[in-house]
């Protein structure tokens, strides 16, 4: 399969996927057949166990894959090495709904590891991109805190000014805004909105929060580890 990493920066065909061993094995994904065009939101909706975050983990070299091609940026993640696997993870931004932030590390410090991954001409500028995420997203006056003295809200925040500083091609985020109250979370997928139109940046989003469906540039609909549905709602 050929894949221009410039216009789909993630292409993923026949993905097919199975959990546990012998006779309690269990397939989770069937036949999983998907595009995203470089600067789009495309947002990923199914009921709990549809294969969603499954394909969210293949997509970012998370997982091993087991049958089916998954290119990311050009890429082909199928049998490729661990180092390469390593590599591919440093090239993209990745927002999970338990924010992983370090206890020991302030507010800006964690956001500090999203751009220091990119080595030491990224980390020159790396105060000054953290500080500006963390005012863009509400936390200014939070930028020297440690996470046990942030609420849930503000360290999902944090979490998502990490994944973002780094200006990553590619972002997966596994319901981003769950801790997050409307306008907050309303304000964090706006912000990958506009990354996508000024910097070309491709978000693939898993969700339930319906009130940020009508910002999407396509939903895609999973259940029972199969795409059943999907379709642009502009």
């Amino acid at each position: 399969m050929e894949v221009s990493a410039e216009d789909s920066p993630v292409a993923v065909a026949g993905l097919e996927h199975w959990f546990g061993q012998g006779e309690a094995r269990k397939q989770a994904l069937f036949d999983v057949n998907l595009r995203l065009v470089r600067g789009t939101l495309t947002v990923l909706v199914g009921p709990s166990g549809s294969g969603k975050t499954t394909v969210l983990t293949l997509i970012g070299a998370l997982r091993a894959i087991q049958k089916g091609s998954v290119h990311l940026l050009g890429r082909e993640l199928a049998r490729a090495h661990a180092d390469e696997l390593v590599r591919r993870r440093r090239e993209i931004g990745f927002i999970f709904q338990a924010h992983n932030l370090h206890d020991s590390l302030t507010a800006e410090q964690n956001v500090r590891l999203g751009i220091e991954v990119h080595g030491a001409a990224a980390t020159a500028r790396g105060r000054e991109a953290a500080r500006h995420l963390l005012d863009h997203l509400g936390l200014a006056t939070r930028v020297d805190y440690l996470p046990a003295n942030l609420s849930g809200g503000q360290k999902q925040r944090v979490a998502v000014a990490r994944a973002l500083v780094g200006n990553p091609p590619v972002v997966l985020a596994d319901e981003p805004t769950a801790a997050l109250d409307r306008e907050a979370g309303l304000h964090v997928v706006q912000l990958l909105k506009r990354l996508g139109t000024e910097r070309g940046t491709t978000t693939l989003m898993v969700t339930h929060d319906p009130r940020i469906l009508d910002l999407a540039d396509r939903i895609v609909r999973m259940e029972d580890g199969r795409i059943v549905a999907e379709g642009s709602i502009q």
